[in-house]
């Protein structure tokens, strides 16, 4: 039986992580998105424990409190954080399972899975960034300032990681993604 991998990756709100995870999931099966719990509402579209768990203030603070999650931080005056059985699962199936996570959980990660491959997806400039979380219409202009003022932190603790993909065109940042996964993941 294959032996499961921890896989995280971090970025800035906007950075397109979450194109380059559901791009690299289609073109390979044996990854596995862990699904993480959340306080905020859905978004148009997203579907309970495919894309989220979706729980109240309260709930999630059951969830802290008994130790059921791997890593959990507050972004954006919501909740976010990874159940420890959703890694679990993946892993003991020999599954390498992915986190997409913000910068405070993977630094969790880091603590409590030393041997996760952990990669920081950049963008390819501000101004993109900034362009991008414009362009996606679903946030607030104070929302966008605050994702804004969270991703230069984050940007900034990009060289904590393994590695670093700049996401500047789709397929080329896929490319560098699958090349660091399956050369260091086999290794």
């Amino acid at each position: 039986m294959k032996t499961g991998k921890l896989i995280v990756l971090t970025g800035p709100s906007g950075v397109g992580k979450g194109t380059l995870v559901k791009s690299i999931l289609k073109r390979h099966r044996e990854l596995y998105l862990s699904v993480s719990v959340t306080t905020r509402l859905p978004r148009e579209g997203e579907i309970e424990g495919q894309h989220y768990y979706f729980v109240s203030r309260s709930r999630f603070e059951e969830m802290v409190e008994a130790g059921e999650l791997a890593e959990w931080a507050e972004f954006a005056g919501n909740f976010y954080g990874t159940p420890y059985f959703s890694i679990q699962q993946g892993i003991s199936e020999g599954k390498w399972v992915i986190l997409e996570i913000e910068l405070e959980g993977a630094r969790q990660i880091r603590n409590k899975f030393p041997e996760a491959l952990r990669v920081f997806i950049l963008p390819p400039s501000w101004e993109e960034l900034e362009r991008r979380l414009r362009s996606r219409g679903q946030d607030s202009e104070s929302a966008i300032s605050r994702r804004l003022l969270r991703a230069k932190e984050e940007i900034e603790a990009a060289a904590e990681f393994d590695f670093q993909v700049i996401n500047d065109d789709l397929e080329v940042a896929l490319q560098r993604l699958e090349s660091l996964l399956f050369a260091t993941v086999e290794s």
